[in-house]
């Protein structure tokens, strides 16, 4: 626990800090907190700061900044919302969110977060259910299928998949035939479930092509990970003269699925949440903070937005950034779900 004087020193640290980027002497301190004290009354609060973790004294200054327990101790105890601080230009973006085509709105949400944060913005796509029209399979060589998936909206996906044995064109028609006959229209899991219980009384090579038909299924109609920004980074003060911090991050987005874990993570909490420096575990970069939340369809989850960028951000903008977004895309997905 920290006394009145000490949050009062810290807040006012963090709030300049994440202001100009530059660490903060006792003397600019002094000026900022409004606090009658001396400097040496600060240097020794500071001291204590520093021990506790919260503030740190790079090498090439003698003033400080916040580390990341730093940044949680301000956003959890000191952070102060400021109703309609994006009021003008969320207005002036708004009209991207048309709720014609869903994904379109997924997209022009990324770009949206991007544009307001000035860092990364990502979203999930809503989650698609698993269910498909029509299956077939097409031989392409001894033991390697080709299999085409079209989903209810005639949607087409295309994998290959190798089989424990070799099959005749005439095998994999008939093993198409009968899986289109029996589970076209079903749910995923109700597939699963019937394939597990009926695989006994199958031939074996059925039995096989429609396991491999399941798995393709749930690859290509999982989630989708829209990421938009990743060059602003590139301008970050912070990042700019770190080469390998840089490296790591964009290898991050391409890679995508910690990013997945992550925002799955989000999408089971209430609200907005961030994770500072590395706390998530999913996604262990100190350099990077990440403001999250869910978003709902007629008062459904189905996916997940944020911003990423440095620990030095504006979190009070952020989350407020990520709370208007998370409704308006709600909104947007709600309308373009029942048509009006």
């Amino acid at each position: 626990m920290l006394d009145d004087r000490a949050r009062s020193l810290l807040k006012t640290l963090v709030e300049h800090y994440i202001a100009d980027g530059q660490p903060v002497g006792s003397r600019t301190l002094s000026k900022a907190s409004g606090l009658e004290l001396s400097a040496a009354t600060i240097r020794n609060v500071m001291a204590d700061l520093e021990e506790l973790g919260l503030i740190a004294s790079p090498h090439t200054s003698a003033g400080r900044i916040p580390t990341a327990l730093g940044y949680r101790m301000f956003v959890d105890t000191m952070l102060t919302a400021r109703p309609g601080l994006l009021q003008q230009e969320v207005s002036a973006l708004e009209g991207q969110l048309q709720p014609d085509q869903p994904q379109r709105v997924i997209t022009h949400a990324a770009q949206m977060l991007s544009s307001l944060s000035n860092f990364v913005g990502v979203i999930t796509a809503p989650r698609k259910p698993s269910v498909f029209r029509q299956i077939e399979f097409l031989r392409l060589a001894e033991r390697r299928v080709l299999v085409i998936l079209v989903s209810p909206d005639g949607d087409v996906q295309n994998r290959v998949v190798m089989t424990a044995q070799d099959h005749s064109q005439t095998e994999l028609t008939e093993a198409a035939n009968r899986l289109n006959a029996q589970y076209s229209g079903l749910t995923l899991e109700v597939v699963r479930e019937r394939i597990r219980t009926e695989v006994e009384q199958l031939r074996g090579e059925i039995a096989g092509l429609m396991n491999a038909a399941v798995q393709v299924s749930g690859e290509s109609l999982g989630e989708q990970v829209v990421i938009s920004g990743e060059r602003n980074l590139l301008s970050v003060q912070d990042f700019s003269n770190d080469l390998g911090s840089l490296r790591r991050m964009f290898g991050l987005f391409e890679e995508k699925t910690a990013l997945m874990r992550l925002l799955d993570v989000s999408s089971r909490a209430e609200g907005v949440r961030i994770f500072i420096g590395g706390e998530s575990q999913v996604v262990p970069y100190e350099e990077l903070s990440i403001v999250s939340a869910p978003y709902e369809v007629d008062g459904q989850i189905v996916g997940t937005l944020g911003v990423i960028g440095p620990t030095r951000m504006a979190y009070d903008r952020m989350i407020q950034i990520v709370d208007v977004t998370s409704r308006m895309v709600g909104q947007a997905l709600s309308q373009a779900r029942s048509g009006s």
